[in-house]
């Protein structure tokens, strides 16, 4: 290829971008079609935990879990929340299978218009995958007695799911890049998982912890996802200033916590760049 037609290659956000994109995302998505299973598990498996739990507190006397109907209310929010979760930081897995298997130096040697479209392609399967989960699990959770929150409610658990996808991701795929192999991703996601969960507003209200976890778990970027969530679930006449988690060191509100969110998945976003760009290089 000359001097000439390489300054000619169309960039990021071309057409020619978007449209590799989508062929890579496509891609993806066959695969997902030939091993279904995977899809299967991923909503089968928050459905388990939201029945199982559900129904193991369920004589818990009422108004133990705050201003929650049942524990079941309670638990739906941190279900989608952790199932979200769960689901980005498994966003690495594929790019790390086409590193392991050659596929990866193929796309690199190819007239791509940015190689940025192997990131983004995995990123739109994982958040595609994250939006599917969250309506499974909000219809059980229908089903079951917890309701839905308004219209308003509704964009504000879409936004703060997908804020928490695209910081995640960016983990997932930073780890990608980082590590020699899937066994060390998955040793690090399995290490990563359900540490998280447990020190979080997921299972349990803040006040129901120690001192000590109280500080964890109102740093968790997982309890700043999950309280503006159930808050809205719970409360119909939410406003955007309503305190939503009063933590040890400070009464936090729905937008504080959303902002602060969005400032995580901004940070480990521009922290993997630099990674990126010298292994796609």
């Amino acid at each position: 290829m000359t001097t000439s037609s390489i300054s000619r290659v169309p960039g990021l956000f071309s057409p020619d971008f978007w449209q590799e994109t989508l062929a890579l995302t496509r891609r993806l998505f066959i695969q997902l079609q030939r091993r279904p299973s995977t899809l299967v598990a991923g909503v089968v498996q928050p459905l388990i935990w939201l029945i199982l739990f559900g129904a193991l507190f369920q004589n818990v006397p009422s108004g133990l879990f705050g201003d929650s109907a049942n524990y079941g209310q309670f638990l739906c929010a941190g279900i989608i929340v952790f199932t979200a979760f769960s689901g980005a930081l498994n966003a690495g897995l594929p790019v790390m299978f086409d590193r392991e298997f050659g596929f990866l130096n193929r796309l690199l040697v190819a007239p791509l218009a940015s190689r940025f479209s192997i990131v983004l392609a995995s990123a739109l399967f994982i958040t595609t995958l994250s939006l599917i989960q969250v309506v499974a699990i909000a219809s059980l959770g229908v089903v079951l007695g917890t309701g839905l929150p308004n219209v308003a409610g509704i964009a504000v658990v879409l936004t703060t799911v997908l804020i928490l996808v695209f910081g995640v991701t960016a983990l997932s795929l930073g780890l990608t890049f980082a590590l020699p192999g899937h066994i060390e991703l998955l040793a690090v996601i399995f290490v990563i998982n359900l540490p998280l969960l447990f020190a979080s507003t997921a299972l349990v209200p803040l006040q129901f912890m120690p001192t000590w976890l109280q500080w964890v778990a109102s740093l968790n970027p997982l309890s700043l996802a999950i309280e503006p969530i159930r808050y809205v679930h719970l409360h119909p006449n939410w406003t955007i200033a309503d305190v939503v988690m009063v933590a040890p060191w400070g009464s936090i509100s729905l937008g504080t916590a959303i902002a602060i969110l969005l400032a995580v998945a901004v940070a480990l976003s521009l922290l993997i760049q630099p990674l990126l760009r010298r292994r796609l290089a």
